[in-house]
């Protein structure tokens, strides 16, 4: 997943993060309270572009905090920008304007940081100076340190720090502080997003279906490029791998765009299956194939597997059950001009097995000479149901074995509750076999789809009594 913080993650690729620290600050207020009146200027304030006497009652001086909205949002569902507006008080520097980019360079650490703020303001009291806004949690107790002190000493500006009423806006929250500030108080912001092209696919969770809606509009409003928010509703259907959706926010243009490893892609989001977060493992398989080596891709999608294979120069069959998806395919390989490198099916999966795949390897094996190095895979990314599909390569072929090296090397994509998943899988396509795959199959860990959850690819080649059913004498 983005996950919601990142994504891209609410993303990273893209989860949301838990927000920074909302740390309150009363001991600045009583460092500030000894010696307001004594040292010049430090009793003043500016509110706006204004400086004035700053009121006792701005807020709760003991409870402050920088990284929080205003606490009467906690339980909006519709989307009110407004009510997120805040003041807190902040320690200032005022600076000479011809100075103030190279005093920036050298206390960069310790300007304040929000999205969409302002690091520098006019001074409106002396139009050749400006304000800059320091961040409260670096300077404890409104006070340089000594390093800080130095770098003013030979810039010649002066180290005193004066406060300063700063109006935070919904703009100048981040998208988990928001969520944190709305939704009840603790309970789990959000459980993370995808992102597809313009497209944010969300998992929420029970408790958060009341804000979905002003969920939505915030992933919109603080993440660029997305400009449609879903919600999946239901499981994924086993059958198509698609599932039921509802448009939480934005535009209902669920037609999207995506690239991953350098390939772009098309597809109908709402009727085809696409997962990011499976990139790093779509490389890992095409970085197994040599150009002239032949990938039987049993559950194709739209073609993350099939499509930079055919690029490598490798034989491509593709198959899937699902029309739309297979439609998608033959788009997006015209798309990435192989269309004329990839044989596509629209079967069942047993069937292209039956079919197209024991024709071609009936053929290819049979003529296979030692010193050809063709490798052949089959790929079969249907996890909720691949391993039960195993059974099909028993005694698919007749004849006499062709030699261990030409043996079809599969790849199985499964998921696993298990305590020991590795062991777990392994045993179950071993059931499916009928075999023995001790010492001839490797487990490799793919993603952790949920607690207690993984989804594994298991990896071995056929064995040649498994695969092949000997002629009777």
């Amino acid at each position: 997943l983005w996950r919601f913080g990142y994504s891209a993650r609410l993303l990273k690729t893209n989860h949301f993060r838990t927000a920074a620290s909302n740390t309150s600050f009363p001991a600045v207020w009583m460092v500030l309270a000894q010696y307001s009146g004594r040292i010049p200027g430090l009793s003043v304030v500016v509110k706006k572009n204004s400086f004035s006497t700053m009121p006792e009652t701005v807020e709760d001086k003991a409870n402050l905090e920088l990284y929080s909205p205003h606490p009467e949002v906690r339980g909006m569902t519709l989307l009110n920008r407004e009510a997120f507006k805040r003041t807190v008080v902040v320690p200032v520097l005022k600076v000479k304007k011809e100075i103030v980019n190279i005093l920036l360079k050298s206390l960069k650490h310790m300007v304040l940081q929000r999205p969409g703020l302002k690091r520098v303001v006019e001074d409106p009291e002396d139009e050749d100076s400006r304000l800059v806004i320091l961040d409260p949690h670096k300077i404890p107790e409104f006070s340089l340190g000594e390093s800080e002190r130095e770098v003013l000493k030979q810039l010649n500006v002066c180290p005193e720090v004066s406060k300063y009423n700063l109006e935070l806006t919904y703009e100048n929250f981040k998208s988990e502080e928001i969520l944190r500030a709305v939704l009840p108080e603790g309970q789990e912001v959000t459980s993370g997003f995808s992102r597809v092209g313009h497209i944010a696919h969300l998992n929420l969770r029970d408790h958060q279906l009341p804000y979905r809606h002003l969920i939505g509009q915030v992933i919109i409003d603080k993440n660029p490029g997305v400009t449609c928010v879903v919600n999946k509703t239901n499981i994924i259907d086993s059958t198509y791998r698609n599932f039921q959706m509802e448009v939480l926010a934005g535009e209902s243009k669920l037609v999207t765009k995506v690239k991953e490893n350098n390939i772009a892609y098309e597809l109908d989001f709402s009727k085809v299956y696409w997962n990011p977060r499976l990139s790093t493992e779509h490389g890992r398989i095409i970085e197994l194939l040599k150009p002239g080596d032949v990938l039987f891709d049993v559950f194709a999608g739209i073609g993350p597997f099939a499509i930079p294979a055919a690029k490598k120069k490798c034989h491509v069959f593709a198959n899937d059950l699902n029309p739309e998806s297979y439609n998608w395919l033959l788009h997006n390989c015209r798309l990435n001009k192989v269309d004329n490198k990839i044989k596509a099916f629209n079967m069942d999966g047993r069937d292209f097995l039956l079919g197209p795949v024991r024709e071609e390897l009936s053929k290819e094996l049979l003529l296979l000479k030692e010193e050809q190095k063709t490798s052949f895979h089959i790929v079969m990314n249907l996890p909720a149901l691949a391993i039960e599909f195993l059974g099909v390569f028993r005694h698919l072929l007749v004849g006499e074995p062709c030699s261990t090296a030409g043996l079809p090397t599969v790849h199985c994509y499964g998921f696993s509750k298990h305590d020991n998943p590795t062991k777990d899988i392994q045993e179950r396509a071993e059931a499916s076999l009928g075999t023995s795959l001790d010492g001839r199959c490797s487990t490799y860990l793919v993603r952790n789809v949920a607690p207690n959850k993984e989804m594994l690819c298991i990896s071995f080649q056929i064995p040649a009594d498994v695969l092949y059913k000997r002629p009777c004498p």
